[in-house]
């Protein structure tokens, strides 16, 4: 048995030369490798048509076939045996060609509403950085599988060292790359998921990369943009006191404003838990939106469009957060850590302080839970509830 087995061990690295076979119906690479199964050199063949598809031109579609015989070669002298270890033609497919393949999926997912337009944005977004770094730092990645866990570390280190980004960003980055390797894994684009072992960052409890507004810069922000823009007021106003997202803001429309009842309907399919949820209208903010004209125009027109605008074309939520840093920031001068999210955070965080009860502040902010409202409650307010103070019971 032991004889056999050195035997198996040493014939394991016995082949031949792959070459590619230009057919009439399909191209494909031919070679002989040693099978431990039956003892005898068998022939291993490896698709392209699938591939090939994707290459515009004879030659490029040549050169792609030809280079992938090449690392076969390359493999099978390091002495990687196909039936020893059984791989998919697809861990030879071209990285960029792996890569438009994904943003296809994401695109097909978004198209069939299986993902919001953010998160496909922000994924796509994630890929392109990527893309550039491996690019930039002359990673020499051709082939789907060359994605492994040194350039994932690689890639995480620059995100958070080079880069010098939060833990959170980092910790993002990470969620991305998990997803986008599954998707790796589950088209055979990959053999083993590289970010098996990689952890998540810890996170201080209770840190944010974003602090409460005072109310002075509130002050600024708001003549500011009284003067200057108060359409973008009123994406302020939306976040600050209706305590709707971003990406929310980004997706209303018109005919969602009720002026009857004076409530915003906020629709499932764009909310962050997918239910619908209706939050109330404050007076002032009515009377912004009468000023500026808005219900002048059709229901389906997007509340923030082209210059922040009622329209017909959608802008997605980065144009909120380009206008604040860009714009409000550089003219008045605040902080970095006031973020435009933190608009949302300040407003509950006003709204506990002006003695708002928290059910009312919970059902505005569409929290699932007292807990979570009470979180933004000032440390300084947080007083003895004076009820309690006067119970006995009768033990």
């Amino acid at each position: 048995m032991t004889s056999q087995k050195t035997d198996t061990v040493s014939r394991s690295k016995e082949y031949r030369e792959p070459v590619v076979v230009w057919g009439e119906k399909e191209v494909k690479i031919s070679f002989y490798a040693f099978d431990p199964d039956s003892g005898v050199l068998k022939r291993k063949l490896i698709r392209l048509n699938r591939e090939l598809k994707c290459i515009k031109g004879k030659r490029a579609r040549r050169e792609y076939a030809e280079g992938v015989a090449s690392r076969l070669r390359d493999e099978l002298k390091s002495g990687w045996n196909p039936w020893m270890q059984q791989s998919d033609g697809l861990v030879y497919a071209r990285w960029e060609d792996a890569c438009d393949r994904y943003k296809a999926y994401l695109l097909k997912q978004q198209n069939e509403h299986n993902m919001r337009p953010e998160s496909v944005a922000s994924y796509m977004s994630y890929q392109r950085v990527l893309m550039r770094w491996v690019s930039a730092e002359r990673k020499n990645v051709k082939y789907a599988y060359q994605f492994d866990r040194r350039l994932v570390d690689a890639f995480l280190d620059y995100v958070y060292l080079d880069k010098d980004n939060s833990i959170q960003t980092r910790n993002n980055y990470l969620s991305w790359i998990k997803s986008f390797s599954t998707w790796m894994l589950g088209k055979s684009y990959i053999e083993q998921n590289p970010t098996q072992g990689i952890p998540r960052m810890k996170i201080r409890k209770g840190s944010k990369s974003r602090d409460v507004i005072p109310d002075s810069v509130l002050q600024n922000i708001h003549n500011y943009l009284e003067k200057h823009n108060r359409h973008f007021l009123l994406a302020c106003y939306l976040l600050h006191y209706l305590f709707v997202r971003p990406h929310e803001i980004a997706q209303l429309k018109i005919e969602d404003f009720s002026l009857s009842r004076k409530t915003l309907l906020i629709h499932g399919d764009v909310a962050k838990n997918w239910q619908d949820a209706v939050v109330t209208l404050p007076v002032h903010v009515i009377e912004l939106m009468l000023d500026l004209d808005i219900f002048k125009h059709p229901g389906s027109y997007y509340l923030f469009s082209d210059g922040f605008r009622p329209g017909k074309d959608f802008r997605s939520e980065k144009c909120f957060r380009d206008y604040w840093v860009r714009t409000l920031r550089k003219e008045l001068q605040f902080s970095d850590r006031y973020k435009f999210y933190s608009l949302k955070d300040t407003g509950i965080t006003n709204m506990l302080r002006a003695n708002t009860d928290v059910l009312s502040v919970r059902d505005q902010a569409r929290h699932s839970s007292i807990l979570i409202t009470d979180m933004y409650t000032p440390k300084d307010i947080k007083e003895a509830n004076k009820l309690l103070m006067n119970y006995k019971g009768v033990l």
